[in-house]
């Protein structure tokens, strides 16, 4: 993605989270800003010198943007990690556009979709992950589970592509039981649960984990997580 920005001066990371995609920017940009609605999960996030973090409302001025982030037209990357299918579109799409410098500035959002660990893992995964339900979890995980293809994205190809995507990656992490629970919490829908007193990972369910987690008899796993991008630029938008 640095690649597709002319410059990399600063770079935007709305819906944060715990900073998961915050080091490799930091390594990129000069400057970078992550932004949540949850300052739980920025108190989680990556220290780093060039990094600045804020808890913002879900839905942020131009003002805000300019007090948080930068002036407008002034960043090069907006990164959005597995969140954007939570956001209400049309109303970032206009901070975008008045957020990214003209015409290159890079908007790249970019959803995971299921993890996968083995039959047992996966077997035990997948009546809990269709079990779920909350505010818009039908809706957003329609938009993940349809890889991003159905999701409004008005944006210009980058310099090199023909369209703006899906493009379609994979990556691999060695997990445990306990990181597998522990992505599994870091779910926003699992927390907005939790905030409302449901508890969508009982004590049953960790131990249906724990039994397919054994099987194999190894106490680490490489989990894979297929990965979904949508990349562009705003062009010479007013």
């Amino acid at each position: 993605m640095a690649s597709k920005t002319p410059e990399q001066y600063l770079a935007w990371d709305v819906g944060t989270g715990t900073g998961q995609a915050i080091p490799h920017l930091a390594e990129l940009y000069k400057n970078v800003v992550g932004t949540d609605i949850s300052q739980t999960q920025l108190d989680s996030a990556p220290k780093l010198p060039n990094v600045k973090y804020h808890a913002t409302p879900p839905v942020i001025s131009v003002s805000d943007l300019e007090q948080m982030v930068g002036p407008q037209s002034s960043i090069d990357l907006i990164t959005i990690a597995q969140a954007m299918h939570w956001f209400d579109l049309p109303k970032f799409y206009e901070l975008v556009r008045c957020a990214l410098k003209k015409p290159n500035g890079v908007i790249a959002a970019w959803c995971y979709t299921t993890p996968q660990v083995n039959n047992q893992v996966d077997t035990v995964f997948w009546p809990f992950y269709k079990g779920f339900f909350g505010p818009g979890w039908a809706e957003a995980t329609a938009a993940v589970d349809d890889h991003y293809r159905s999701i409004h994205f008005p944006f210009e190809p980058v310099d090199g592509l023909d369209n703006t995507g899906p493009f379609e990656f994979e990556s691999e992490k060695v997990m445990t039981l306990d990181d597998y629970l522990t992505y599994i919490r870091s779910w926003s829908a699992y927390n907005d649960a939790k905030q409302k007193g449901v508890e969508m990972l009982p004590d049953e369910q960790v131990e249906k984990f724990k039994r397919a987690w054994s099987i194999d008899g190894k106490s680490e796993k490489v989990v894979r997580f297929p990965i979904y991008l949508r990349i562009g630029k705003v062009g010479d938008t007013d």
